[in-house]
């Protein structure tokens, strides 16, 4: 009879050193500062930060939505420990001035803690 393993969800964890963003609801970690690439965006609940890149993020089905900035085929993330949707990752952007988005993401600051080192 074979050993019962039991799986485990992978965690990423961003360094010690680096001031971090984290779920406010779970504390698993999102991103790091050096990803910010805007804190001038608008969420569905309030302010929202524009990132480079995340861990601990899945991503749900792209749709085309109607955004202030215009039309955008974005899918909704979520963060992959607690399942809470914190944004969404813009997948295609249809006006030639907001191209800079694609491949970004999107987390409300609703849904964000900062961690390690703000002082």
């Amino acid at each position: 009879m074979g050993r019962m393993t039991r799986s485990k969800t992978f965690q990423a964890y961003l360094p010690n050193c680096h001031r971090t963003y984290s779920c406010i609801h779970c504390r698993a970690h999102l991103a790091n500062h050096d990803e910010l690439i805007s804190k001038s965006f608008q969420g569905s609940q309030g302010r929202a930060y524009l990132f480079n890149s995340v861990v601990n993020v899945g991503c749900g089905p792209a749709e085309e939505r109607v955004l202030l900035t215009g039309l955008h085929a974005v899918a909704d993330i979520y963060c992959e420990n607690c399942k809470t949707t914190l944004g969404w990752k813009y997948e295609h952007a249809f006006e030639s001035s907001q191209k800079y988005k694609e491949g970004k993401f999107i987390i409300e600051l609703a849904h964000m803690i900062k961690d390690n080192g703000w002082d």
